[in-house]
């Protein structure tokens, strides 16, 4: 029995609460379901106030933002590649994915993508803080995920070892989709 029932919430930094609450309503239809505001941190009593707003991500996900007024401008960790550091968002299907790309890119947001992953298609695009996003829509068959959960170990073993690649799962990246 896992300790962990299911993520409460997932929090980031943003730069503008109510920005931040109406681009999600606008872009993902997420509902605003909570704000907290205090001027003192509950956990270690440091006087500072915040705003701690919460968004309904579907399926009892929720994702939260704090704006902190009184710290210097958020960024990001420059050893990290800005690809790297991302929230994936799972859509229904590859159709509801590229509605949200028509919508985005009509208001003069950059998306990158339709990326193929073989087990599932993406697009990739920031939030006004600065929030690489990612959604993506599963196009994978019972076969792919079995052939992937029969090689996890093993790959990530030989990974450990190694540093490189493994090719157990070669099948996704060579064009052919097709598990070997």
């Amino acid at each position: 029995m896992p300790i962990v029932e299911k993520i409460h919430h997932v929090a980031y930094r943003c730069k503008n609460a109510k920005q931040t609450v109406e681009w999600y309503q606008k872009y993902l239809d997420m509902n605003f379901i909570l704000a907290i505001a205090e001027n003192e941190v509950p956990s270690t009593k440091e006087p500072d106030p915040y705003m701690h707003i919460f968004l309904d991500a579907g399926n009892g996900n929720v994702l939260a933002f704090f704006e902190l007024p009184t710290k210097a401008e958020m960024g990001r960790d420059p050893n990290t590649p800005a690809w790297t550091q991302h929230l994936a968002l799972k859509v229904d299907s590859v159709d509801t994915m590229m509605k949200v790309k028509a919508k985005l890119e009509a208001d003069g947001i950059e998306v990158i993508g339709p990326t193929d992953h073989t087990i599932f298609k993406s697009i990739y695009f920031f939030d006004p803080s600065g929030h690489r996003l990612e959604l993506a829509a599963n196009t994978s068959t019972p076969e792919m995920d079995k052939a992937l959960d029969d090689v996890k170990w093993d790959m990530l073993n030989e990974w450990d070892r190694t540093k490189k690649a493994p090719e157990h799962a070669r099948w996704m990246h060579d064009g052919s989709g097709k598990v070997k």
